[in-house]
């Protein structure tokens, strides 16, 4: 079947596609409200802002460190379950943690566990996904099948702490994690209507040498290490941004108003990146992912300076919509190559280990925007717009032309 042919309402009938993407939906949304809500939870309950930032780090940080571990379980015991699994204990921590606070027992060190036990699992439902799709969808079919994967998370982030605000600010942060909670069960329901696929030979050897081998392939194979090199960098513009947006918001506009006017902005982004996910997956991309990303990450730096830079709060707007949709055709282009290029018995491991080297350009970039904001925004834009530009052009260089997998 010719790749033209497979539209979207034929791929949402391929057996097991519908459920999981309502389970991966249903998942980031709660993901998306735990982000915040456990933030506002930590001034709320203990009126410390150190806390708050701690209860952050501990919802994030262990996931990643035990990453290529995650990775390894995802291949051994198979991405379906390892998925419920995560689910079913995200579930179940963020409820007992309501249950304490409503008993008087989430005492700081209770919360902290709680919270980082929620984060150790979190891998596996991060790649399981991804690991899923290409099992469950014919490979002519992986662009939109990664496109309606990447307009989930646009759609998350538009509505995720839109809902947790409100949930927090009208019935408090315990209800707005009950509601997390719940929602992640409801995940769990969902993906075990999951057809379980075969998996695929080649795990032999201990846990701790299969979550290494799923380092060193990832830093071995000239794709997933361009891929990994040029992601990060595009990250860095994307933390860049996070924090030089709001910035610019108090900056222009009155304290009562500011913080609105930033959500509104984020808001536009996620519009426009699920839009742009959408039309990306209508594009005949097989075989020319690498030139999607590139030319993805070329024009949001574009995008950013000089239009979002120079022009105003009307280029601001104009700059982050098109940096939203233009996150399409990069977040599909890499998600499709790195899956045609992976051996699928290595590819839960080498997604987890890979999505974490992705992510860790994020922070990098938050940190550098704190520095080059004390100097202005433009300044900041601009850094944001130079690190989309530098992944660019290691996608180009890095990233082969041809299939690179071991044989």
């Amino acid at each position: 079947m010719a790749e033209a042919t497979l539209s979207y309402r034929t791929l949402l009938e391929v057996p097991g596609v519908r459920a999981l993407l309502a389970a991966t939906l249903l998942s980031r949304l709660a993901s998306r409200m735990l982000t915040l809500t456990i933030v506002l939870y930590g001034l709320a309950r203990f009126d410390s802002p150190v806390m708050a930032g701690w209860l952050a780090f501990a919802a994030m940080a262990p996931g990643l460190a035990v990453s290529p571990v995650a990775g390894a379980l995802l291949d051994r015991m198979g991405p379906a379950w390892a998925v419920t699994m995560d689910m079913a204990a995200s579930a179940a921590l963020i409820l007992v943690l309501v249950a304490l606070d409503l008993a008087g027992g989430a005492s700081v060190p209770v919360v902290l566990a709680l919270v980082a036990l929620y984060s150790l699992t979190s891998p596996l439902s991060t790649a399981g996904v991804r690991t899923l799709l290409p099992r469950l969808v014919p490979r002519e079919g992986l662009a939109r099948a990664n496109a309606l994967d990447t307009a989930t998370h646009a759609l998350v982030n538009v509505t995720g702490p839109a809902l947790a605000g409100a949930l927090v600010g009208f019935l408090g942060a315990p209800v707005a994690l009950a509601v997390a909670g719940t929602t992640y069960a409801v995940a769990a329901l969902c993906i075990a209507r999951v057809p379980k696929t075969p998996q695929p030979p080649g795990h032999k050897g201990g846990l701790l040498a299969q979550a290494a081998q799923g380092v060193v392939r990832v830093l071995r194979q000239p794709t997933l290490r361009g891929l990994a090199v040029s992601y990060t960098l595009y990250q860095m513009s994307w933390g860049i941004l996070v924090v030089a947006v709001p910035v610019f918001a108090t900056r222009s506009f009155p304290e009562s108003i500011a913080d609105f006017v930033s959500g509104l902005l984020w808001a536009c982004v996620g519009v426009a990146g699920g839009l742009g996910a959408i039309v990306t997956g209508r594009a005949r991309m097989m075989g020319r992912e690498r030139l999607f990303i590139a030319g993805g990450m070329l024009a949001g730096a574009l995008a950013i300076w000089p239009v979002a830079t120079v022009f105003g709060l009307p280029g601001l707007i104009l700059g982050l919509m098109a940096l939203g949709a233009l996150a399409g055709p990069v977040d599909v282009g890499l998600l499709t190559l790195r899956q045609r290029r992976t051996d699928p018995a290595e590819l839960g491991r080498v997604l987890s280990v890979s999505m974490s080297l992705n992510l860790a350009g994020f922070p990098i970039g938050t940190a550098l925007a704190g520095l080059l904001l004390t100097w202005s925004v433009p300044l900041a834009l601009l850094g944001a717009a130079l690190a989309s530009a530098w992944g660019a052009a290691m996608a180009l260089v890095l990233i082969p032309r041809e299939d690179d997998r071991p044989q």
